[in-house]
């Protein structure tokens, strides 16, 4: 099948999101979640790997733009445009901007949508960003869905100068949000829900290794931000997507620290984070999907450097799944009620793990390595894990630890689910 959803390379710059971190408090598990007034329009922000028959994420998208009467406007030019794409001419193989809005389009009439439609920009399109034409039609729209690539081509594409104004198109877009449509995205169209620091590209270990820097960099594997960062829809942390599946945990940490963030959403694939009140201090936020929310949590941790190399002590870990919620002003969460807290009683070791960040470099290495590590300490009695990173000179150790707080739940299988206050440091060894 043709990769309408952009690039599939680890390095896209699309899964790029900063993580901060934050401690999380669960709710006894029959007290129900508190509710806050609510405000129009809401967002649907997936980690990317959005797959065609997710009818979970698809539904909750159509049925937040009206249900059987929603009208999807599809955004897609974090693609290349049809002139940069050598198979532009073959239906099958086709990976462009408009190809890949027509195939959105298609899926989201086949999830129940009772329409959907491209909107026309792109590179090649620009002048469309302030079209009466296109602001008509986005007019006409109920919900809107960013698609992934590289989401520094929205930011060329949608936002204007170096001072990021809004062009007519998103403007409009942002006017439908506060009237009560939903935006959704995944990969780079949920990564460009960003506010100020929008990551732009990079991996964990240089990531730890070397620093963040300003700008967007050709070298993919170095870790770059965007002060003005993308279209600010989400205002209650920093975004990563893809985080699990490339082990972006270390990169999100270096760059929150970095940039004096405290909170970062880690999206992990096929998996959506759910916001509603969007902008505002009251941000609610529940999980759909399969994997899980990472919230990265840097309230009381202290990083600095020495001739040995980076650190970071004393940040929290927080892993939500499907029907977690979260409040975003209190910093709480609360587990599903068909979730059970867990009583650990496996006393064995720890799993070694030697590759926390699933280095590209490493052939053998798998993803979800540094969450892995977490739910194995979490099922266990012991108190504390240590894991490495797959490269040396220097080589970085995580340790987890559970503090005095931290819980588990379970689902009906009795594997740890979920996690809440997980303590995290990073060290050079």
């Amino acid at each position: 099948m043709r990769a309408h959803s952009g690039p599939a390379r680890r390095v896209v710059l699309a899964g790029s999101t900063a993580l901060v971190l934050g401690l999380v408090s669960a709710a006894p598990a029959a007290q129900a979640t508190p509710t806050a007034p609510h405000h129009p329009g809401s967002l649907v922000l997936v980690g990317g790997g959005l797959k065609d028959g997710n009818s979970q994420v698809y539904g909750e998208i159509i049925k937040r733009a009206g249900g059987a009467k929603a009208r999807i406007g599809v955004i897609t030019a974090a693609s290349v445009p049809e002139s940069q794409d050598p198979d532009a001419g073959d239906p099958e193989r086709c990976s462009n901007s408009a190809c890949n809005g027509a195939y959105y389009a298609n899926l989201f009439k086949q999830h129940g949508a009772a329409d959907a439609q491209w909107v026309p920009i792109d590179l090649d399109h620009i002048a469309n960003a302030d079209s009466d034409r296109v602001v008509a039609q986005v007019n006409q729209m109920t919900g809107f869905f960013f698609g992934g690539g590289d989401q520094y081509r929205y930011v060329t594409t949608l936002l204007n100068g170096d001072r990021h104004t809004d062009s007519r198109v998103l403007a409009a877009i942002r006017a439908k949000l506060a009237r009560g449509a939903v935006v959704a995205g995944s990969s780079a169209g949920a990564q460009i829900a960003s506010g100020p620091d929008m990551v732009s590209g990079g991996e964990s270990y240089e990531g730890l290794r070397d620093g963040s820097s300003v700008g967007y960099f050709d070298d993919a594997t170095r870790l770059g931000y965007i002060p003005r960062g993308g279209f600010g829809f989400l205002r209650s942390g920093l975004i990563d997507t893809h985080t699990g599946a490339y082990g972006r945990e270390g990169r999100a940490l270096r760059l929150a620290a970095d940039t004096h963030h405290n909170r970062v959403y880690a999206l992990e694939e096929n998996t959506a984070l759910v916001v509603d009140d969007p902008g505002t201090t009251d941000e609610r936020i529940s999980v759909l999907g399969p994997n899980g929310v990472a919230i990265l949590d840097l309230r009381q941790a202290h990083a600095g450097t020495t001739t040995a190399g980076w650190s970071l002590h004393n940040a929290r870990y927080s892993y939500l799944t499907d029907g977690d919620r979260y409040l975003a002003r209190s910093w709480s969460a609360f587990p599903a009620h068909d979730k059970k807290r867990l009583t650990p009683r496996d006393t064995t070791p720890v799993p070694v793990n030697r590759d926390v960040f699933h280095s590209a470099a490493n052939p053998d290495g798998r993803p979800y390595a540094f969450r892995t590590t977490a739910r194995e300490l979490a099922a266990r009695l012991r108190t504390r894990a240590t894991a490495t990173t797959y490269e040396t000179g220097p080589g970085f150790t995580v340790t987890l630890t559970k503090p005095l707080g931290f819980t588990a739940w379970s689902d009906t299988a009795g594997s740890p689910q979920t996690l809440l206050g997980l303590r995290v440091g990073i060290a050079p060894n």
